[in-house]
């Protein structure tokens, strides 16, 4: 009974999660719209010759909120009088519901850990916060078909929800401290594509950026064309603000070398301008290239996307070091699709439908971009991925010692600076004092030629200090040991001692006159100790006659 009671709690806990979780996303979905929605009314309000009632800009407010998830809108007051669609996703406008998204998923599965409340599954929490915020959506789509600006019910269908689960993904991924794929190789190949894609991003605003600042001047006067009053400008400019990610795309579609097209029939690309472009009067398009053949300005962008491969290839090598040729090659491999992947969705998202006719495609081709994206990946980033692999895996020689330049055989002289002031001053060293003495090196001082005041087989410190500084071959101890001096020898074993060489004789006396020279001196015959060397000899006593 207990055990039924307590599973009843935790499956009530966790319900109540996800019903949190699914006011979360209501309430995420809220926000997003509340923001274009002010910007609307705002500008509705500032206007000094409004078109329509307050109806018009919530109807309005309502369709950048789905254009903003990728949905098309349809533009039922036109000249003609025929439906157009809108299809140009401004991407800037696209990151506030994106975030709300990713947020209130995560604080999903955070809030309630902090807390020690339950909390639902990821998939859970995916699914109730998509849910949530999907139900605020389907209202919003009903509601702008009764506007001027309706949605596309087919892209609403597919975009709209895939957006949603995306971000919300994301946001649990966040939560669970964004883990990567346990294979080593997938992660490797994540990372490589994740920095390939905002490279080419990057490198396509910088081109993008230094286009427009070289037709500068035809921006300025088609902005200054467009609207009159502050409101208009205020709101062209937002408008420009919220493409700049869009101009970045096509900066990087123009340097993968398909370009992007500006109508039915015109194309730019880094060789030139062909076909006739229907470009309508906008800030940013008067960044386009001129028509004609590209010249060298046009062909350096082609540095983008070879930047981009390089580095994603460099990523790939300097994880693959300890991999087989084999796995980095298809690691990067991998990591090009990825990121060939990625590519083609913002291409989608940021071209697209301005209207009928030679209108009914601009911007770049999504299905070409990424597959210039993968080609140069491959051709590019599988070798340097390769040639980084190689390059770390490669093992440094060992320097050879230089030679000690003129002698062949070092001495026994070459001795640090502090072992020499030791044998200088007399302090023994590792070497026994009955051991034969060294053969003197060629160069060297013997023995023979020391001053007598130089002790018998020591060197003397000026000999010493000569002998140092006349080494070539001599290199400092990079360093000594704490007790650096060397330790007295120890007496040889009993086994040993007996087979051990004779301390050396002591030097010869001078003989004095009357004493034989190998004669040891005579003892007193009253003290019993040695005479003195320099004592006279008394002669012996005269031998006794021999008895009868």
């Amino acid at each position: 009974m207990t055990h039924v009671t307590e599973h009843s709690l935790v499956q009530g806990g966790r319900s109540a999660a996800l019903a949190t979780a699914c006011v979360r996303g209501g309430v995420a979905a809220g926000l997003g719209l509340g923001g274009p929605a002010v910007l609307v009314v705002a500008a509705w309000i500032c206007s000094p010759y409004p078109d329509g009632g307050p109806g018009g800009a919530l109807h309005l407010a309502a369709g950048l909120w789905l254009l903003a998830h990728g949905v098309d809108l349809v533009r039922t007051d036109t000249v003609s009088g025929v439906p157009a669609p809108l299809g140009v996703v401004p991407l800037l406008l696209a990151a506030l519901p994106v975030w709300l998204v990713h947020r209130a998923a995560r604080d999903t599965l955070d809030g309630g850990a902090d807390r020690g409340r339950p909390r639902p599954s990821a998939g859970g929490a995916v699914a109730a916060v998509a849910g949530g915020y999907l139900l605020v959506a389907a209202v919003v789509v009903v509601y702008s078909e009764s506007g001027p600006l309706p949605a596309d019910l087919i892209t609403a269908g597919l975009w709209l929800p895939g957006v949603v689960v995306a971000a919300a993904g994301a946001g649990v991924w966040t939560a669970l401290g964004r883990p990567l794929p346990g294979q080593r190789h997938a992660a490797a190949a994540l990372r490589a594509a994740g920095l390939g894609t905002v490279a080419l991003l990057g490198g396509g605003a910088v081109a993008a950026a230094v286009s427009l600042a070289w037709h500068a001047g035809e921006a300025q006067a088609v902005f200054a064309g467009l609207a009159g009053e502050w409101s208009g400008r205020v709101a062209v400019v937002l408008l420009v603000l919220a493409l700049l990610p869009n101009m970045a795309v096509w900066g990087a579609a123009y340097g993968l070398g398909p370009g992007f097209t500006l109508g039915a029939g015109a194309l730019a690309t880094p060789l030139g301008l062909t076909g006739d472009p229907a470009v309508p009067p906008f800030p940013l398009l008067a960044a386009l290239p001129d028509e004609g053949r590209g010249s060298w300005v046009h062909w350096l962008t082609v540095a983008v996307p070879l930047c981009a491969a390089v580095l994603q290839g460099r990523c790939v090598g300097r994880a693959a070091r300890t991999w087989a040729a084999r796995d980095a090659a298809l690691t990067a491999l991998g990591a090009a699709w990825g990121c060939g992947a990625a590519v083609a969705v913002l291409a989608g998202a940021a071209g697209g439908p301005l209207g009928t006719g030679r209108l009914s495609a601009f911007g770049p081709v999504w299905w070409q971009a990424g597959a210039a994206t993968v080609l140069w990946g491959a051709c590019l980033g599988v070798p340097v991925a390769l040639g980084v692999r190689a390059w770390g895996r490669r093992t440094p020689r060992p320097k050879p010692l230089p030679a000690p330049g003129g002698a062949s055989v070092p001495g026994p002289a070459a001795a640090s600076g502090p072992l020499a002031a030791s044998v200088a001053a007399g302090v023994p060293s590792g070497r026994p004092a009955s051991a034969p003495p060294l053969p003197a090196a060629p160069g060297r001082t013997s023995a023979a030629d020391r001053p007598a005041g130089a002790g018998a087989g020591v060197p003397a410190a000026a000999d010493l200090g000569d002998d140092l500084d006349d080494d070539s071959g001599y290199e400092p101890y990079d360093y000594l040991p704490a007790a650096w001096e060397p330790s007295p020898p120890s007496p040889p074993p009993s086994s040993l001692r007996a087979s051990a060489p004779s301390p050396l004789p002591a030097p010869a006396q001078p003989a004095s006159p009357g004493r034989s020279p190998s004669a040891p001196p005579a003892p007193d015959s009253t003290t019993g100790a040695p005479a003195p060397a320099d004592a006279p000899v008394k002669p012996p006593p005269p031998a006794a006659p021999p008895a009868d």
